[in-house]
């Protein structure tokens, strides 16, 4: 599990300006390193490749790479609103973050610098012949780079922002969400059961702030809990809101230096983040489904893969295929997230609002019913519980009799519906 610094680190890392400022600043290096490396360059390579050569390709490039980042911006900005008007506002979050957009436009940025600082120094008289050689040969490697950046831009931007791009891109990432949370459900600690008993007389540990839980440090903790030789149960998980005051978490006798550590290990945002909440991801799924079945779209298409690509994410990852890592922190108990609520994230919104559409409502019955089969108990109660939810809000929502055909037909045989245990006919029950 990440310290608190190091993910703060890495959070710092996904913005789009650190990643340009990185560029910019090998720019001005080799720049500022020309004068010393010109010193090893022969007096014969010097004469061929004097300061006439040089000029008019900084000239060239210094010019083209403005006019390259101003259009490359306003073609990501498009995009990105095209993706919040198309797919869901939170993919905005995801898309700031493509690390393909971000190395092209710091490419084509710190091209323009390097260009730009080039011709600055070569103007004041601070570059001789020899210096030049090596600006040359710098240049060349910045034309070469540009030249890469700009094809992979050209096949980028054929998929940047389109629904197709977006959902694999959001897919992808709860991918490595969930199996982040199957290999450290407690993350990185023991968990216990939401219904468990905390020990009497466990203090209560309240926040100081309100906010989404976006990170714990529970290694931080854990080093705090063995000096101190106590232990901590955190009851407020990533995604969970904690309003001021609330209980973070309990600890088994008072001690105010760690209740502080406790507070310190917790971050807080009020947006939500994908890194250790799948229950984030699983949502801002279900949200492009939610969008496609309004009535303004109507597009049951797309809520179609959103359950396909639910039900991959559910099924690949699900408790019986994924195995828990050991727990290394044995002082810490961490709030169990259950598989109900992975569901319920999923997939309530789309059982509510498809209702009044069968072939949303048959495959979404499909799909609870396949994860319904698994092996882990827990799983397969809480899809076979949200079915029953889904099927009596799609009886209610559809009153043609061949729709609701269909309807049962998609939980034939399921156990737990009624007719193939009670040897009954179906009877088709009308809104």
């Amino acid at each position: 599990m990440l310290s608190k610094r190091l993910w703060k680190l890495i959070q710092l890392s996904r913005k789009i300006w650190v990643r340009t400022t990185l560029i910019a600043l090998l720019a001005v290096v080799a720049v500022a390193a020309s004068s010393f490396l010109g010193r090893f360059i022969p007096d014969e390579i010097a004469d061929r490749l004097g300061v006439e050569a040089v000029l008019p390709v900084l000239n060239v490039l210094a010019s083209s790479m403005l006019a390259v980042v101003t259009f490359s911006l306003s073609v990501m900005v498009s995009s990105f609103q095209a993706a919040s008007s198309q797919v869901t506002p939170r993919a905005h979050r995801l898309l700031l973050e493509d690390t393909t957009t971000q190395t092209v436009l710091a490419t084509f940025l710190g091209a323009f610098i390097f260009a730009l600082l080039a011709l600055v120094l070569f103007r004041a008289g601070f570059y001789g012949g020899h210096a030049s050689v090596v600006i040359f040969a710098f240049t060349v490697l910045v034309i070469a780079l540009v030249v890469i950046a700009i094809l992979r831009w050209i096949a980028h931007l054929s998929r940047l922002g389109s629904m197709d791009e977006t959902m694999q891109m959001l897919e992808d990432r709860v991918r490595r969400t969930m199996e982040n949370h199957r290999k450290w459900p407690g993350l990185g600690a023991k968990c216990y059961e939401d219904g468990d008993k905390i020990p009497t007389g466990a203090v209560p540990i309240p926040a100081e702030e309100g906010g989404y839980v976006r990170h714990i440090d529970v290694a931080a903790l854990q080093t705090r809990a063995e000096e101190e030789d106590c232990r901590i149960w955190l009851h407020a998980i990533p995604g969970d809101w904690v309003g001021e005051n609330e209980a973070l978490g309990y600890l088994d006798r008072a001690s105010e230096p760690v209740a502080d550590a406790v507070r310190e290990a917790y971050v807080f945002s009020p947006l939500r983040n994908f890194d250790q909440d799948p229950r984030f991801g699983l949502f801002v799924i279900a949200e492009v489904a939610e969008r496609a079945l309004s009535p303004g779209i109507n597009d049951p298409g797309t809520a179609i893969e959103v359950l396909a690509r639910m039900e991959r994410l559910l099924t690949r990852y699900s408790p019986d295929k994924v195995t828990a890592e050991e727990p290394g922190y044995d002082q810490i108990r961490v709030r169990r997230l259950s598989e109900a609520d992975l569901i319920d994230e999923a997939f309530t919104m789309i059982a509510r609002d498809g209702a009044g559409m069968v072939e949303v409502s048959s495959r979404l019955l499909g799909s609870l019913r396949r994860l319904a089969r698994g092996r882990d108990p827990e799983l397969s109660a809480a899809a076979r519980e949200l079915a029953k939810y889904a099927l009596a809000a799609a009886e209610v929502a559809l009153d043609r009799e061949h729709d609701l055909k269909r309807l049962h037909a998609a939980v034939e045989g399921w156990g737990g519906f009624g007719r193939e245990e009670e040897k009954e006919p179906m009877v088709i029950r009308k809104a």
